[in-house]
């Protein structure tokens, strides 16, 4: 299983990285790592578009789905059934969203590793023969980043950028006053939780690997944002 990952997901990114790199002028990584950021973002855009559009009507749907919580409160068999007929009304899968950002994430491995390694020089040992070696990797960019040391300035970044996406995607919801309804009064602490938590362990991790996994981190989190506004917006034009 991890020789398959190797040669399906790491050596691709690897490989790509390394052709733009060679080809950008200058032979920024930087550059190289934005380049290989939007070409990743385009294979994978049916996939987030779906996910998007998924995660955006379970959230236009969440008023209607409070009320039947509130309604049946005592009643989880008949609360379920209202809530599947509310998802086959207006048809919506609730695991959709999910399943898009599951695909995602050996591409997302990939590049972890790409970035963990690949910027060494044996790493390039898996370059295929087409593509040009270059031998070695230099790590700056625009003069002064080194991209293969933590960056602390791209990991606050990274992090900003996912507390913008994140907040993109939450509606006010109203509050929950029933007895038997409490549980959703604590979903709402967790979203919230989650709004701020995701952001933080974002800059926690770009602090704590290397600056090029930070850049990737950025450039890709303000995209799906950027997507997520255009879809929000031919959306309300309908």
């Amino acid at each position: 299983m991890t020789q398959l990952f190797h040669v399906i997901f790491y050596e691709p990114i690897l490989n790509l990285l390394v052709f733009l790199y060679n080809v950008i002028p200058g032979h920024d990584i930087g550059l190289a790592i934005i380049a290989m950021t939007v070409i990743i973002k385009l294979i994978l855009l049916p996939l987030s578009k779906q996910s998007i559009k998924s995660q955006k009507s379970l959230q236009t749907l969440q008023p209607k789905i409070d009320e039947f919580k509130k309604k049946y409160a005592n009643n989880k068999e008949e609360q379920g059934r209202a809530m599947m007929q509310l998802y086959k009304q207006e048809k919506v899968n609730p695991f959709s969203s999910c399943l898009p950002l599951l695909i995602q994430l050996p591409f997302l491995w990939a590049v972890f590793i790409v970035f963990r390694d690949g910027l060494s020089n044996q790493a390039l040992n898996d370059i295929y023969s087409f593509i040009y070696n270059p031998g070695t990797i230099n790590a700056i960019s625009l003069g002064f980043i080194n991209l293969a040391k933590p960056n602390l300035v791209l990991a606050v970044l990274a992090g900003a950028a996912q507390f913008w996406q994140a907040k993109m995607m939450v509606t006010k919801r109203p509050e929950v006053k029933t007895p038997g309804a409490k549980d959703e009064d604590m979903m709402t602490i967790m979203n919230k939780q989650m709004l701020y938590m995701m952001p933080i362990l974002t800059v926690v991790i770009g602090m704590t690997f290397p600056g090029g996994l930070a850049l990737y981190w950025l450039v890709t989190t303000v995209l799906t944002a950027l997507q997520q506004m255009y879809l929000f917006k031919q959306k309300e034009k309908i």
